[in-house]
């Protein structure tokens, strides 16, 4: 930062401010744990050398939330990919159960929200589909903080929900399937080259909520990139052409990461695999009837607590899956 030319280049100056700021925040971190530590030592001394039994309460409150910090300082140093630290852009689509689909894609819409309020991150809503009757079709989201795409790189893939139906008179049973791709949202001007032939923009009107200048023209974009058949959206922007830039944004980060992959199951790790949104290909499955239970197929981690989970409590998911990463896949991690 001291050099002559470092502000010459503003982006790369920020870039490096920020990956300053955070390694700021680990080491604050570390020294934080280092002086509650040394704290609860003093106390436990404190303890034995007057044999006071009244700072117990105390020095096990202490411990506990020594003990929490500790564990998330140690999740946190197993977000080493090299986009973890990025913010994340989150699509959601319903799939196989039409108008219960539509509606439990809601439910996963506000459960992100909630979940990225109680981390602080900030949301813009790229793209919003309504469903026909209830609920929504498809969201785009991009979820702004620091290692937003480490923490929700867990979520890719299926989610199925197992309830009593509110749209079924006859009270059965309904199975409904929704998809979530996640993806790192990278900033910097990518080199990649994009053919006109190899891509489709289209024009449509925004649909989803921002007021009614986004529902006046058909200023929001879709662009169909025919060699991958990746589909990216955005009507977040005030214009046209401010949705065009970030939906080709978005395509090119999307074709750099599946570029610098070595195989397809790297690229699986980051882009997702594009499959069928249905039976079989669920990596969660939520049960509300005839018993509660959140369980991740992959982990094997679960809970009882499923009105926490939808809240947004879905650290024990993300945690389970960040330590099932470390291990190399081959066996649970533990809740």
């Amino acid at each position: 930062m001291e050099e002559p030319t470092f502000w010459d280049d503003a982006d790369k100056a920020a870039r490096i401010m920020q990956e300053l700021k955070n390694l700021k925040s680990t080491v604050d971190g570390v020294r934080e744990l280092m002086n509650t530590h040394d704290d609860i030592q003093v106390l436990i001394d404190m303890a034995y050398e007057e044999n006071d039994e009244s700072l117990l309460p105390e020095i096990e409150e202490e411990l506990q939330h020594f003990t929490e910090k500790l564990e998330d300082l140690r999740i946190t140093t197993l977000l080493s990919g090299q986009y973890d630290r990025s913010n994340a852009i989150l699509t959601i689509h319903a799939g196989a159960g039409g108008t219960e689909s539509c509606d439990w894609a809601g439910m996963l819409y506000r459960m992100y929200l909630r979940w990225a309020d109680k981390k602080g991150y900030s949301v813009e809503t790229l793209d919003y589909l309504d469903g026909d009757e209830a609920g929504i079709k498809s969201v785009t989201l991009q979820i702004n903080g620091e290692n937003a795409y480490g923490y929700l790189k867990s979520e890719h893939g299926v989610h199925r929900l197992v309830r009593i139906s509110p749209f079924n008179a006859a009270g059965k049973r309904q199975t409904s399937f929704v998809s979530c791709d996640v993806m790192p949202d990278i900033e910097e001007d990518l080199d990649v080259e994009i053919k006109d032939d190899d891509i489709r923009i289209d024009t449509y009107r925004s649909s989803g909520a921002g007021g009614q200048h986004i529902n006046k023209t058909s200023s929001a974009i879709r662009i169909t990139h025919f060699p991958t058949g990746i589909v990216v959206q955005c009507q977040n922007e005030r214009s046209q052409h401010q949705n065009k830039d970030k939906a080709m944004q978005m395509l090119k980060a999307k074709l750099f990461i599946l570029k610098q992959q070595e195989n397809a199951a790297k690229a699986s790790d980051i882009r997702g695999e594009q499959s069928e949104i249905g039976w079989g290909r669920q990596i969660r499955s939520y049960v509300l009837q005839p018993y509660t239970m959140v369980k991740d197929l992959r982990t094997d981690v679960e809970t009882g607590n499923v009105s926490s989970v939808l809240d947004g409590n879905i650290d024990l998911f993300i945690n389970g899956y960040l330590k099932w990463l470390s291990l190399g896949k081959n066996k649970p991690a533990e809740a």
